[in-house]
């Protein structure tokens, strides 16, 4: 009898390495890529992917084997993840700023066998070594500093490598896999498949049209798209930041990096008039509202650019002030997803700023936390029903669907993550607690492993940082709990205060308590000289809790009344 042979997925053309060839195909001599001063092509950042790719098989790396890649923003690491790809492994996203036992953890438990690394990061990655058994060859992205560790050099593995070497097959079965910034512990790495992160989170499409079923229809897309120029600022190492990017390539636009280690409006609306970019990606107020500011002095610059696009967090009523002083008809876009759930949703109709499922919110929204979301994201109850529009009930924001595998390498968390309901339908859970709208739109309340109980009641901190920073003295603002005899948990903020403005805590607290229910209003205030953020921008909760812990003494009792 003649063997059976299994149906070929659907998914499985749509590996990102043929998306991306796909692409370079369409318009290969369009400018895929602006980085510093290097300016690479469609076909140049495919060709020395190729190369990249391989390398990596002449070394002995494998399909499906994982390979680090640790390096600022630059054009070597977009070249690498591709490089990765093509070669039939998978990139592992590291976080430049992880000491020395956070790069253990992520580069032990992904199972590293290869690291791609910049030399002025590679110290650290030499003192792990002997501690990673598995990870059996380096790479070195020259920046201008010493070698930190042996490898081979980046350059010379990419001009050496063999002419027309064989690469092996991709399939959109293959995996993607991001690790996590480790906000509750160490980071976990979360798996998917290839076409499903493409669907969740890569296509671009206008609100409406249909999903690309082929390979070629990908490809007619970037050839008869605007070649829209967007400047991501978020790091290529976090979800926002890659997935912008990503999103830009596959659809045949431009991305242009800022190659700067620090985060300085100057430089950052410098580049961006240089380059004529139209959007910037960005993450929150901390990066929107100094670049704002900046063009208001100089009203002059960018004249191209017509979209802000945050994640993250949401941008505040303030700071969309600013910018629409600066220019009344910027499209001013929050979108909402996160690394278990891709992306889900934003809160503005501009051009194409729709997600996944084709779906955005009217612009100028009352609520800037209010996103209207795609059918497959739901508020789920505590039985993993989802709840009906208008429901006063919090739950936890889950979809379900195009989801992740799971969490690489951790059975317990993937099946309290990615749980199965009666119907034997599969979640992925955010993380994130909110409440469905009369009109079906998903207000967010925040996380729920940051939530404060208070005597008994629950306190979302984004919702209380909103309101400090409507205050126009408070220039960044962060909520934590502090430990209180009485209610358990009390509401405490760490406040930063704009250049020479002056602000006792009371003024603060009047103005918190026409906008928040009396239990949310903060009991204590602590003024700092500036909120930390992470290298994604969001607040350092871990830092504030620190200072939240260290005020001095026993925590003071609080009155009850509300």
């Amino acid at each position: 009898m003649p063997t059976s042979v299994p149906p070929v997925s659907a998914d499985a053309p749509f590996s990102l390495a043929a998306l991306l060839a796909a692409v370079t195909d369409a318009v290969p001599d369009r400018t895929a890529l602006v980085a510093g001063p290097r300016r690479l092509t469609y076909r140049a950042l495919h060709d020395r992917s190729v190369r990249l790719a391989r390398h990596l098989v002449g070394a002995g790396v494998g399909r499906g084997e994982h390979v680090a890649i640790l390096a600022f923003n630059r054009a070597e690491w977009m070249e690498s993840f591709l490089g990765v790809l093509r070669a039939g492994a998978v990139p592992v996203n590291v976080n430049y700023r992880y000491v020395a036992g956070e790069l253990r953890h992520v580069l032990a438990d992904s199972h590293a066998v290869a690291l791609i690394a910049e030399d002025s990061l590679a110290s650290t990655v030499e003192a792990v070594l002997p501690d990673l058994p598995r990870l059996r060859h380096v790479v070195l992205v020259s920046d201008g500093s010493v070698r930190g560790a042996e490898g081979v050099g980046y350059e010379e593995a990419l001009a050496a490598a063999p002419e027309g070497a064989a690469l092996p097959p991709t399939s959109g079965e293959d995996h993607y896999l991001l690790y996590t910034g480790g906000t509750t512990g160490y980071p976990k790495g979360v798996l998917w498949r290839q076409a499903d992160i493409f669907r969740a989170a890569l296509e671009r499409r206008s609100p409406g049209a249909p999903r690309a079923r082929t390979l070629d229809d990908v490809a007619g897309r970037a050839a008869r798209c605007f070649p829209q120029r967007m400047l991501v600022l978020g790091p290529l190492m976090h979800a926002a930041g890659q997935w912008n990017a990503l999103s830009m390539l596959l659809c045949g636009k431009q991305v242009v990096l800022s190659t700067d280690r620090s985060f300085r409006p100057d430089r950052v609306l410098e580049t961006a008039h240089r380059e004529g970019v139209h959007t910037v990606q960005l993450v929150g107020d901390a990066m929107a509202r100094p670049l704002a500011r900046h063009l208001l002095t100089e009203p002059g610059l960018c004249p191209d650019l017509t979209a802000v696009r945050s994640g993250g967090t949401p941008l505040t009523p303030q700071v969309r002030g600013l910018w629409r002083a600066w220019r009344e008809d910027v499209a001013l876009a929050d979108s909402y997803g996160g690394s278990e759930t891709g992306v889900c949703g934003s809160a503005t109709a501009a051009e194409g700023s729709g997600g996944p499922d084709g779906s955005v919110s009217l612009e100028g929204a009352a609520d800037a936390r209010s996103f209207t979301m795609g059918g497959s994201i739901a508020v789920l109850d505590q039985a993993l029903r989802p709840l009906p529009p208008g429901s006063p009930e919090v739950g936890r924001i889950a979809r379900t669907g195009r989801i992740p595998l799971g969490y690489y390498n951790d059975p317990i968390t993937t099946a309290r993550t990615f749980p199965t309901d009666a119907d034997g339908r599969r979640w992925a859970l955010s993380g994130d607690f909110g409440t469905r709208a009369g009109d079906g739109s998903i207000v967010l309340l925040g996380r729920g492993s940051a939530v404060i109980n208070t005597a008994g009641e629950k306190v979302y901190p984004e919702e209380v940082e909103a309101a400090l920073k409507a205050h126009p003295s408070v220039e960044d603002a962060i909520v934590v709990p502090a430990s209180d005899e009485r209610l358990g948990q009390r509401v405490t903020a760490l406040v930063s205060l704009a250049a020479g403005a002056r602000l006792e805590e009371a003024a603060l607290l009047d103005h918190c308590r026409v906008r928040l229910a009396g239990f949310k209003v903060p009991r204590t205030v602590h003024f700092v000289d500036r909120v930390r953020r992470t290298a994604v921008g969001k607040q350092d909760y871990r830092w504030a809790a620190s200072v939240a812990r260290d005020e001095g003494g026993v925590p003071r009792p609080s009155p009850l009344r509300y």
